[in-house]
């Protein structure tokens, strides 16, 4: 413990509370992250912060959906069980969320090399604006898709949504909700949609680092911080989880837009 220093702890907080605040909302929490660890002289996190903010993040939306996972767990099993056409509904959406999880499962398989070498200021300058244009195209979007509606197009465009944000600044919950709007789902379908399949993703993700996590443990002296800022994510992604399903129920994600035009902008003026 003699190698403890509280700015570090104090830096990895701010870090925490900002990757929880964002990975919610349409803007995008790795660009964030990227964006104020410079601002902070961190530089680039390392894999395993990143497995343990997003283990944070995932136990936090797991915790907020609970019901609907443990409903459309059983319902399913119920369905393969009895074929009872009261389950189906819960089962197709079952179904869905995991044809919508094999786009990205797949290309961020084979593709995070290139994804992360073409990580840059200016790339999520671009994409912030890109993600900004799409929630400004769809802004006034009213759906009319319930969970009993969905069809399986919708869960594929969806999921190709999905593995777009894959790039460094576009946002996952922004790719997922815009692509979901636009094939016509009321906006809470579309947000447990989004956020179902950031459950399979996240967890496939953390499942997939634990052999590198063991064999690259964090250093000592990081040790404290590290247990701070998984709570600090976990804490504020519950929050900003709450906020956020307010704003969709309002309709307010334009102003989402106008963020992301914002930070774009001095991004590239900056940097």
């Amino acid at each position: 413990m003699e190698n403890f220093d509280l700015m570090v702890l104090i830096k990895h907080i701010i870090i925490g509370l900002i990757q929880g605040f964002t990975e919610p909302i349409p803007v995008s929490s790795s660009g964030h992250v990227m964006i104020v660890s410079e601002l902070l002289g961190m530089g680039e996190q390392g894999f395993t912060f990143a497995i343990l903010t997003n283990t944070a993040s995932l136990i936090a939306i797991c915790i907020i959906f609970r019901e609907d996972i443990a409903r459309l767990i059983f319902h399913s099993l119920q369905y393969l069980k009895t074929r009872e056409k009261r389950y189906l509904a819960d089962f197709k959406f079952a179904m869905f969320v995991i044809v919508g999880t094999i786009p990205a499962g797949v290309l961020g398989v084979l593709l995070s090399d290139v994804i992360a070498e073409n990580t840059s200021m200016t790339m999520i300058a671009i994409t912030l604006f890109v993600t900004g244009i799409a929630l400004w195209l769809i802004r006034n979007l009213r759906g009319t898709k319930r969970d009993g509606d969905l069809k399986l197009k919708d869960a594929i465009i969806v999921g190709f949504g999905q593995a777009v944000a894959l790039m460094p600044g576009i946002s996952r919950s922004g790719a997922t909700i815009i692509s979901s709007m636009a094939v016509g789902m009321k906006q809470d379908t579309a947000l447990r949609f989004s956020f179902m399949l950031y459950i399979p993703i996240s967890l496939g993700g953390v499942v997939l680092g634990v052999k590198d996590f063991i064999e690259h443990p964090a250093e000592q002296s990081l040790i404290i911080p590290y247990i701070a800022t998984f709570i600090a994510t976990m804490v504020m992604t519950y929050f900003a989880m709450r906020w956020f399903m307010g704003v969709m129920k309002n309709g307010k994600l334009v102003y989402f837009s106008y963020y992301c035009f914002i930070v774009g902008t001095l991004l590239l003026i900056f940097y």
